[in-house]
Formats: structure tokens, sequence, C-alpha cells
């Protein structure tokens, strides 16, 4: 069994089945909550989705790598990265669909 990868056009074809707007309606619902949540991590706010989990950017600091390969020391510019924190109740979720 290959895993499924839910896409953009997935959860607009849900919003569809579930709310009853039109398929052209669900997908710009769809694009509008995720430009929403982009725009605000761009700005270094936090996203927190109830029962989800919470999305937020984090500022990592310069620092000194090495090559495994070769051994040389590599500088790590800083950088920005994103970071998801899951609710305790989709941690749940998940832990019970190993169960399976």
């Amino acid at each position: 069994m290959s895993p499924k990868t839910l896409t953009r056009m997935d959860l607009s074809e849900a919003v569809f089945q579930e709310v009853g707007l039109s398929r052209n309606e669900s997908a710009q619902l769809v694009e509008s909550v995720l430009e929403h949540m982009s725009n605000a991590l761009v700005n270094g706010e936090t996203v927190k989705i109830s029962s989800f989990g919470t999305f937020g950017v984090r500022d990592k600091a310069a620092r000194v790598g090495r090559n495994p390969k070769t051994g040389e020391e590599v500088p790590i510019h800083p950088r920005r990265v994103l970071t998801f924190r899951p609710s305790h109740l989709m941690k749940e979720r998940v832990a019970a669909g190993n169960k399976k």
C-alpha cells in the first residue's frame, strides 16, 4: 500500500462535498486560507489551529557545520525555519491510527 498525498485539490473537493459550495468557490476558499496562513508566517506570526497544531517560524543562528565526508568545516548562515507542533489530540489520533 503506497501512502497517499493530500493535495490542494483534495482539500477543495472535501470543502465542495461537506459545505456545498461550488467547486470553484471551494478552491478559492482553500487558496484564501492557505494564503492567509502563509502571510501570517512570513510576518513572523504563529498560526494555531485548535485540535490540529501550531505552525511557527524560528530564527536559527549562524554556526559552523562539518562536511561528514571530508571533515571540512563549513559556515552555516543564519536562517528562518518553519516549525510545526502537533496538538496532543492530533498526536493521539495518529498514534491510534498506527495500531490498526
